[in-house]
């Protein structure tokens, strides 16, 4: 993929100042050549398959919702698997129609691939496959930004003296350093993820999802020429979500280390795996309150990390990206304008 002439430029400066009519519920995720939008009735995805046309398909959606769902602090760790589970399956989904069409994919009549025993049974229990990705996916989250910076700090932990290693101040110290490398993980991660083309590319599609969103908030008709006037920054975007995490972990392992002490290496690794739900509950309630009052000045102080981290995360689409983010959302604008209000 040839880059753009632009990319040298400085990035926009960051804003969501916009004409606004009301706050959607409604929220996507960038898929492999395609868009994933997210309404209070449907969930469907668009992708632009290998022959240039756009399929548009809907995935199963139950309106059901449980108890949990709505009780606060609980419900943010029960979305958060729910949309990853199904944000998982969608991305498979969008990588095989993107390939659809390409003329070096045709095969010649009869021709049959040859396909392992492993290939063959997920292809019979594809949700179990999508279940084993997502959780795979959350382990090595896991693993990485919230367990690995404990183990580093536990290592070097190892050669403080005891008189000093025993006090709240040198706790709270151990912590703020163990919360500076997750936020250094994360940011590298996004760094070196956005150099390669192909995630660049997915960025792409997730500018065109912001902008496309944005635009229907403004009221104003989805076409191309409209969306692409947009920032491609939104607020209340999983980027920002990620970052109130990192966040909100510092404080709450900060708080952990006070009350509970430290222990051994072990348990230390596993008070942060149970400390998982807890950040994940408080997060996503603090961006649902800043997303609701985005236009208080110290909502929109806490909400400039996030929208700063989505330079990496976002890319400015072109008009063919941007129709494939509108198929999507026109696919699951609900018929009562208000039942999708924030």
């Amino acid at each position: 993929m040839a880059k753009d002439k632009d990319k040298n430029k400085k990035p926009a400066k960051i804003t969501c100042d916009m004409p606004e009519i009301k706050k959607t519920t409604i929220g996507g995720q960038a898929l492999i050549e395609g868009v994933m939008m997210v309404g209070p009735k449907r969930t469907c995805i668009a992708v632009r398959k290998g022959d240039g046309t756009i399929h548009v398909e809907e995935l199963p959606q139950t309106e059901k919702v449980t108890y949990f769902e709505t009780v606060p602090f609980i419900r943010g760790c029960i979305r958060f698997y729910k949309m990853l589970v199904k944000g998982t399956g969608a991305l498979m989904k969008s990588a095989d129609l993107s390939e659809e069409g390409r003329p070096e994919e045709e095969k010649k009549e009869g021709e049959e691939e040859k396909k392992s025993f492993l290939e063959r049974y997920f292809e019979k229990h594809y949700n179990l496959l999508i279940t084993l990705s997502a959780c795979l996916g959350i382990i090595l989250s896991i693993g990485i930004f919230l367990l690995l910076p404990k183990v580093i700090v536990d290592i070097v932990s190892k050669y403080i003296v005891d008189e000093a290693y025993n006090t709240v101040g040198m706790s709270v110290l151990l912590n703020l350093i163990e919360g500076f490398l997750r936020i250094m993980f994360f940011f590298l991660y996004l760094v070196f993820a956005s150099k390669l083309e192909d995630v660049n590319r997915v960025w792409r599609y997730h500018g065109a999802e912001h902008k496309t969103i944005a635009c229907y908030e403004a009221g104003m008709p989805l076409t191309p020429e409209n969306v692409m006037k947009f920032p491609r920054f939104h607020p209340r975007c999983g980027t920002a979500f990620m970052f109130i995490v990192m966040a909100i972990s510092i404080l709450i392992y900060t708080l952990a280390g006070i009350v509970i002490g430290e222990h051994s290496m072990l348990i230390n690794v596993l008070l942060r795996v149970i400390l998982v739900p807890i950040i994940c509950g408080i997060s996503f309630e603090i961006l649902r309150f800043v997303g609701r009052h985005d236009k208080n000045p110290f909502c929109r102080f806490l909400s400039k990390p996030g929208l700063w981290l989505q330079n990496f995360t976002t890319d400015e689409p072109d008009a063919k990206i941007c129709e494939v983010a509108i198929a999507s959302m026109m696919a699951v604008i609900p018929e009562n304008n208000t039942d999708d209000v924030w």
